[in-house]
């Protein structure tokens, strides 16, 4: 996937999920890290599994409709505690609040430069 359209994902992706009222919103760059299985993660929250839902049904709506683009694979669905959107070269993580301070999932990838998205709530 080309520079361009992996950020236009993310922006999408982004968009989204602050469609959705998701909360702490961040992307790693993964890019030049050995083991990385992917190059962006997209991670935010949600307070319910409702919301974590939502949010998943929200990406994957708006990334066909706006970039005609499908997910490779989706996880976590039938709990929604966390669900992961795998569209490859960039992989979404949206987790209920408590398993997001559970996991720290960015403190995995320290090392990686952090982008967070500021939106209204």
């Amino acid at each position: 996937m080309t520079e361009i359209k992996e950020s236009r994902l993310i922006d999408t992706i982004v968009e989204a999920i602050a469609d959705k009222k998701g909360k702490n919103i961040v992307s790693l760059d993964l890019q030049g890290f050995d083991g990385a299985i992917c190059s962006h993660f997209v991670v935010c929250n949600a307070d319910s599994t409702t919301q974590v839902a939502a949010i998943a049904d929200g990406i994957e709506e708006k990334v066909r409709e706006t970039l005609g683009e499908k997910p490779w694979r989706i996880e976590g669905q039938q709990t929604a505690l966390w669900i992961a959107v795998d569209y490859v070269d960039v992989v979404v993580h949206i987790f209920t609040t408590e398993l997001r301070d559970f996991y720290r999932l960015e403190e995995l990838w320290a090392d990686a430069p952090m982008k967070r998205y500021e939106y209204e709530e």
